[in-house]
């Protein structure tokens, strides 16, 4: 039987109910296809929601506790370092790469770092930086702007929006034709339409949307009307508990939304979120082209999510669920024998990003033979009832959050619980029961189940 290709498709910053099959508030009909051929997890956890701690974590199956990166530190990843995708292409597979990777520093010149992204397991780059390292660093598409002129009314248009508000509405300079997210997506699709190796492909198409700032181009800034939007979950008083980075965080981060803001952050970003959708169609629709649909691995996630205004803050960096949780779709093709459960089918078992990479490391019959903590979702893609994970954890900051199917709670550098949600009763996280003498004994088995993770995946050596 021949081995399956394989199509990781992945987002920076797109929250877990940013698809129209889990919030029904974003038009996704490629991604909501995808869920509808194979299993959508609704408890997937950022390993870190930040970018370069799970970024890393996606590619070693090594937490921040093991990496010691916490936060957006200057960070590269040592070339020797195992990852999946070595695992992946030992296995006999054409390793390709368009998008943005962020395994190394967004500074001087992208196309630089080929011979480090073959050692990290990739044979085909065209890696980008994210929007902001565009501003500023060179790639191939960067080098693309410049010729035509439109690099430095990007660089400009970046400087107004962050010496004013960073959540800025506003279309692109680019135009959709020349806009990040529009060049990765095209690229994958002529890579994959001339593709005429022997060897089964693994391509990795990673976006750098719908990560702010929000500039998504026309049609689709207009796509979505503002007053449609979700509401924001509004902000509640820290109370009296034990405090961690998120009270810091909310501390240094109030923003002063007018009237109607919120709204049109949560248009644009939609916009975004669709403008990604038609790409990954474009994508979709060249494999179907070159009959190799049937007998292709696909799934989509993202890094992280993005606040959007949810308790009075934007961006990432805290535990909350616009942040913390993401979206998952693995879709097995018919052909391969490998097939998921009936279609529209859903997993409410806690499950962690890092848990990607020996996914799709064991369906492309390849091994991981470093210590690694992600654990393969083969066996509950056959059977979604059962139960991949107990609990899942993130972490930053030197924190560490347990998601279970009845509480997350976080505890902060000190080891004090200073988060904790009712997840059935309290979907919205507006009632933080931290320090109240009635959870003591919940607090008290949280804390001990964290604890154990951590005792549980030490390394024998440092990573560095």
């Amino acid at each position: 039987m021949k081995s399956p290709n394989i199509l990781l498709l992945m987002t920076d910053q797109q929250r877990w109910d940013a698809m129209g099959c889990s919030g029904n508030w974003v038009q996704t009909p490629n991604l909501d296809r995808i869920a509808s051929e194979g299993v959508r997890f609704t408890n997937c956890v950022t390993t870190s929601p930040v970018c370069i701690p799970t970024r890393l974590s996606l590619a070693t199956g090594l937490y921040p506790h093991n990496t010691g990166v916490w936060n957006n530190m200057n960070h590269q990843m040592p070339p020797e370092r195992p990852t999946w995708m070595q695992a992946v292409r030992d296995a006999g597979y054409r390793m390709s790469l368009f998008g943005k990777t962020h395994l190394h520093p967004h500074s001087g010149d992208l196309r630089e770092r080929a011979g480090l992204m073959n050692a990290y397991g990739l044979d085909d780059v065209n890696e980008i930086g994210g929007p902001r390292a565009s501003a500023k660093v060179l790639s191939h598409m960067t080098v693309e702007w410049e010729t035509k002129g439109l690099w430095d009314a990007y660089r400009a248009d970046y400087q107004e929006r962050f010496s004013t508000k960073p959540y800025l509405v506003r279309p692109s300079t680019l135009g959709l034709e020349n806009y990040a997210d529009v060049y990765v997506g095209q690229q994958a699709k002529q890579y994959l339409q001339n593709y005429n190796r022997e060897q089964p492909w693994c391509c990795w198409v990673s976006f750098g949307g719908p990560h702010e700032p929000w500039d998504t181009p026309e049609p689709y800034a207009s796509m979505y009307d503002p007053e449609e939007m979700p509401p924001a979950i509004p902000r509640q008083a820290a109370g009296d508990r034990p405090k961690g980075h998120l009270d810091r965080l909310m501390e240094r981060v109030n923003p002063t939304f007018e009237p109607g803001e919120i709204g049109r952050l949560r248009a644009n970003y939609a916009g975004n979120v669709t403008l990604i959708d038609d790409q990954i169609g474009e994508i979709l629709n060249a494999i179907e082209g070159r009959g190799e649909l049937e007998n292709t691995v696909i799934v989509h996630t993202s890094d992280h999510g993005e606040m959007n205004g949810d308790h009075g803050l934007i961006y990432k960096s805290n535990f909350f669920n616009g942040a913390v949780r993401i979206p998952l779709l693995v879709r097995l093709p018919k052909a391969s024998g490998l097939q998921t459960p009936p279609t529209e089918t859903t997993c409410e078992s806690p499950v962690e990003w890092m848990d990607i990479g020996p996914t799709l490391v064991e369906l492309a019959g390849g091994e991981l033979e470093h210590r690694q903590f992600g654990k393969s979702l083969r066996p509950v893609l056959a059977d979604t009832e059962v139960t991949h994970r107990d609990f899942a954890i993130s972490e930053i900051e030197g924190e560490i959050m347990l998601l279970n199917r009845e509480w997350k709670a976080a505890i902060n550098s000190d080891g004090e619980i200073y988060l904790l949600f009712d997840v059935q009763n309290d979907p919205n996280e507006t009632d933080n029961l931290a320090g109240k003498p009635e959870v003591a004994d919940v607090e008290t088995t949280l804390r001990l189940q964290i604890l154990e993770r951590l005792m549980q995946t030490q390394l024998e050596k440092p990573f560095r």
